[in-house]
């Protein structure tokens, strides 16, 4: 028997409609509920492992952003100097920039910045590789 689902309204950018739609024809999700559904359980997946990170780690994380949206990248990377060991920034084509560091300390602090660099609206993508 289907478990029972309660419908959310939820507002998006029209780019993110548009990259959604593409994702469902191309992923093969029969409808958008699903879609949303399967990433959601991807972020609950992320999120549990970021929350499971504790004491000393080496980590890499990687942000990709638009090149005229650097602000939150230059914020977040100051809040978190004492975990950063490296930091390198590249041009990845098409407007879209590639920031990768490599964090090194507290693992539970090395995940608050990963989340902080989720939260930001004016990131692409974000993803933390416990090395």
């Amino acid at each position: 028997m289907p478990l029972p689902m309660t419908i959310v309204s939820v507002s998006m950018p029209d780019a993110m409609i548009r990259t959604m739609r593409e994702l469902q024809k191309s992923q093969g999700f029969t409808g958008t509920s699903e879609l949303v559904r399967a990433a959601l359980r991807l972020l609950v997946a992320d999120a549990r492992e970021k929350e499971s990170t504790k004491g000393p780690v080496e980590a890499v994380i990687v942000v990709t952003h638009s090149e005229d949206r650097e602000e939150p990248v230059t914020r977040i990377k100051h809040r978190f100097d004492d975990v950063v060991k490296t930091h390198i920034h590249n041009k990845a084509g098409k407007g879209t920039c590639v920031e990768v560091f490599l964090v090194e300390g507290d693992g539970a602090k090395a995940a608050t910045m990963a989340k902080a660099f989720q939260r930001e609206d004016d990131i692409k993508a974000v993803k933390m590789v416990v090395l």
